[in-house]
């Protein structure tokens, strides 16, 4: 395929939300760019911090297609495609492709448990017939909300099947040594943990970048411990990451980029999530005010 290998810090953008509980496309555009300019690699959009599950088929179709008209990236995109429904989980990725993302993250179908591997790689199969353009595909391992794993084994399996058209694996699971064996199946599978303190890793290969919701608001201090390998930006990032601990982590980092950027109607998420209360919006946004003035 000819499309530019993602890298680097990659931010799972937080989707802003109109006074109808839609994708805000100038609003969202607007924080892109801001992103793109101050640390980020490239961007996943759509993803679980971009809430895509609470959006609709039309609704995350219309904002893919505003996102192409809006000028961005798209070498430095990739889109969360993932469905439970074969049928739209097909539609969102051939969508992708004739758009011209980078990549499409992709979500195991997350209602039925104990899925076997035959029946993921039949899923895929399904997917990438529908789907039609050869869009590489990322696998994203978080069973913590999906339920179900990519296991190394199924990976080798779907790499055997389908080729290059799988290019890599975001992972949420918080498993170190999962992270580690998927990274030493192939060369050309690009492995993203999500959290900001496996940049360490990436600077020696092992990883290619971290896909991480709290680089919405701590990108440039990523971007510094990766590509100029300062371990004080590392320090930084890594405090800020946990300043969300005990906290849901899309409603608190929409309100610290509502902090962050002034705009109070980005701490907005889409039920069934509410946004954090003023007590603990107060006490984030004080902690990461410090943070970011003691790191300079």
């Amino acid at each position: 395929m000819a499309k530019k290998r993602l890298g680097g810090v990659i931010a799972a953008i937080a989707t802003p939300i109109d006074g109808q509980g839609a994708p805000d496309v100038e609003q969202f555009t607007r924080l892109a760019r801001y992103l793109l300019d101050n640390g980020c690699d490239g961007l996943n959009v759509l993803g679980t911090t971009g809430e895509a599950t609470s959006f609709s088929l039309r609704q995350r179709s219309a904002l893919m297609e505003a996102v192409a008209e809006s000028g961005l990236p798209l070498d430095r995109l990739m889109v969360g495609t993932g469905a439970a429904s074969v049928d739209e989980a097909a539609e969102l990725t051939r969508l992708a492709g004739e758009i011209g993302f980078s990549g499409a993250l992709m979500l195991p179908p997350f209602y039925y448990k104990d899925v076997t591997h035959g029946g993921l790689v039949r899923y895929f199969a399904s997917v990438l017939a529908a789907a039609r353009q050869p869009i590489p595909i990322y696998l994203y391992n978080f069973p913590a909300l999906s339920g179900v794993r990519y296991d190394v084994e199924l990976i080798r399996r779907l790499l055997a099947e389908f080729g290059d058209r799988f290019a890599g694996l975001k992972d949420s699971s918080g498993d170190m040594d999962y992270a580690r064996s998927v990274a030493e199946i192939a060369p050309q599978f690009d492995v993203f943990p999500s959290n900001e303190a496996t940049l360490a890793e990436a600077r020696g290969g092992i990883f290619a970048g971290c896909i991480s919701a709290t680089a919405n608001v701590n990108a440039a201090f990523c971007a510094r411990s990766l590509h100029q390998t300062d371990d004080a930006a590392l320090k930084t990032a890594v405090s800020i990451r946990q300043l969300f601990t005990g906290m849901n982590l899309v409603a608190g980092v929409k309100a610290l980029l509502s902090h962050i950027h002034n705009e109070p109607q980005l701490a907005r998420p889409l039920a069934p999530l509410v946004e954090i209360d003023k007590q603990d919006k107060e006490r984030l946004f004080a902690a990461y005010d410090e943070c970011a003035s003691a790191a300079g």
